[in-house]
C-alpha cells in the first residue's frame, strides 16, 4: 500500500513509520523550505556541512521524501496526481490549512473514493478548542496530567518523553489498519480524525474513574501509585531501587525474604487495600528496611524470592543492559550522510521476527526525482518545476537541497 505522508514533526511521523515498517510504501511529502520542523530541532546528527535533527531521524526511517510546494497550483497537482494511485494520507496541518492547501480529507476522497484520509490534530474537529493549536505540553496542561506529575507538593511536571504525541500516531495507526480492513468489505476508504486532546483524556482513564468516584482530585504521586503499597522508588545504602508489590502475594514474598514478620504479622497491613489506607506507617517501614543493604544486594535477594523490582536506571544504562541487546528492540541503518545510524525498532514482533530497517530516513528532497519520474513527468517538466521552485530535489553526492 502507499501512504502519502504530509505530517511533521512526532505524532504524524510515528503513525506513518509503523505502516512502513510493515511494509508500506512511505512518501513523506516535505515544504521545499527546509522540510520537517524536526530536522532543524538539536541536538543534530551532522557531518560534511548537512544537519537533521535526531527527532527526525528517530521517525522517519523506511520512508521516501519528496520536496513539494503545495502553496503553487503546479505542486498541488503533482500532489493530487500522487493521490490517484495512493491508499492512504496522513496529515497534521494546523485548523483550516490542509483545505487551503487541497489535501483535506473531502477534496482528496473526491479524487480518490478508495482513499483512507487520517487527519492529525490538536483538539479535534469539534467543540471551541477546534480551531487551536496543539502541542504535546500543551495538552498535557491542558489535561490536568501535569498536574499529578511530578513529587508531592511540587511543581507540575511534564513527562519528557512526548507520550501524547507518540500515543496519538499509535490510535492513528490503529484507526488506519481498521480502515483498511473496512474498505476490503466496502471498496470504500474512510475519514479517520486523531487528536492530542483525546489521546490525553484517554491517557486519564482510570485516573478519572476515580475522580468520579470520589469526588476529589489526585494529587502528584511522586514515583508511587494510588492504588498500590509499596509500589514506589526506595532509597537503599547506596542507590535507589524500584519496589513494585502490586499483589498481596508479593507483600507476603517480600516480608519473607527480608525477614519483616512484623510486618508480615501485622492485621493492619495485610491487604493492599489496608496498606494504601495506612501508607505512611507502610512506606516507612519499608523504607527503613531498604536502607540497611545496597541496592544490588537488594536487587539480587529480591529477584531471587520473586519480587518484582528494577533499578532506577539512566537511558544510556538500560542501553548496556544485556537484555536490550537481545531483544532486538535497538537495530542500526547505512545513512547515505552520517553513515551507520542506530534506531528503535517498532515494538512488535511478527511471526517472531523484528520489521526490517529497508531505507534510512531521507534527505529532503532525496527522492523528488525518482517519484515525478514513476508518475511519468517528463524531464523538461522536471526542469520546469525546478525552475519555479515548485519540487525541491537533493543530490546525495554532496547533501545539499536543490531547488
Amino acid at each position: 500500500m502507499r501512504v502519502l505522508d504530509f505530517s511533521k514533526v512526532l505524532a504524524g511521523p510515528t503513525c506513518t513509520q509503523y505502516l512502513a515498517d510493515m511494509g508500506a510504501d512511505v512518501i513523506k511529502v516535505e515544504p521545499v523550505g527546509g522540510g520537517d520542523d524536526t530536522r532543524a530541532f538539536p541536538p543534530f546528527a551532522s557531518k560534511d556541512g548537512y544537519a537533521d535533527g535526531t527527532i527526525f531521524l528517530s521517525a522517519n526511517r523506511n520512508k521516501r521524501s519528496i520536496g513539494v510546494d503545495l502553496k503553487r497550483a503546479e505542486g498541488r497537482a503533482l500532489v493530487h496526481r500522487l493521490v490517484e494511485r495512493s491508499d492512504i494520507v496522513v496529515e497534521s496541518f494546523g485548523p483550516g490549512v490542509a483545505r487551503r492547501l487541497g489535501v483535506d480529507g473531502e477534496t482528496l476522497s473526491a479524487i480518490n473514493p478508495r482513499l483512507i484520509h487520517c487527519s492529525i490534530s490538536g483538539y479535534g474537529s469539534v467543540g471551541e478548542l477546534r480551531g487551536g493549536k496543539g502541542y504535546d505540553a500543551v495538552l498535557q496542561a491542558f489535561t490536568g496530567m501535569m498536574a499529578i506529575t511530578g513529587e508531592r507538593g511540587g511543581k507540575p511536571v511534564r513527562s519528557p518523553f512526548s507520550p501524547v504525541d507518540q500515543a496519538t500516531g499509535m490510535h492513528a495507526l490503529s484507526g488506519i489498519l481498521a480502515a483498511v480492513i473496512e474498505r476490503q468489505n466496502t471498496g470504500k476508504g474512510m475519514r479517520i480524525e486523531a487528536s492530542l486532546f483525546d489521546t490525553s483524556l484517554a491517557f486519564l482513564g482510570y485516573i478519572l474513574q476515580g475522580v468520579w468516584q470520589t469526588g476529589e482530585e489526585p494529587q502528584k504521586p511522586g514515583s508511587s501509585h494510588d492504588s498500590l503499597c509499596p509500589y514506589e522508588v526506595f532509597d537503599t545504602a547506596d542507590k535507589p531501587v524500584l519496589l513494585g508489590v502490586a499483589n498481596d502475594s508479593l507483600w507476603q514474598k517480600f516480608c519473607v525474604v527480608t525477614g519483616a514478620h512484623a510486618l508480615l504479622d501485622d492485621g493492619r497491613l495485610a491487604t493492599n487495600a489496608s496498606r494504601v489506607a495506612h501508607r505512611e506507617q507502610t512506606v516507612e517501614s519499608v523504607a527503613a528496611i531498604l536502607k540497611s543493604k545496597t541496592r544490588d544486594e537488594w536487587l539480587a535477594v529480591f529477584q531471587a524470592g520473586g519480587v518484582p523490582c528494577s533499578p532506577v536506571h539512566t537511558p544510556s544504562e538500560m542501553l548496556e543492559h544485556p537484555h536490550t541487546a537481545a531483544s532486538g528492540m535497538v537495530g542500526s541503518y547505512e545513512h547515505p550522510v552520517f553513515g551507520e545510524t542506530k534506531t528503535v525498532a517498532q515494538p512488535l514482533r511478527l511471526n517472531g521476527k523484528r520489521s526490517e530497517v529497508t531505507a534510512p530516513a531521507p534527505v529532503l528532497g532525496q527522492h523528488t526525482r525518482d517519484l515525478l519520474r514513476e508518475m511519468g513527468v517528463s524531464p523538461d517538466e522536471i526542469a520546469a518545476l525546478h525552475a519555479d521552485k515548485t519540487i525541491v530535489t537533493a543530490d546525495i553526492g554532496n547533501t545539499a537541497p536543490i531547488v
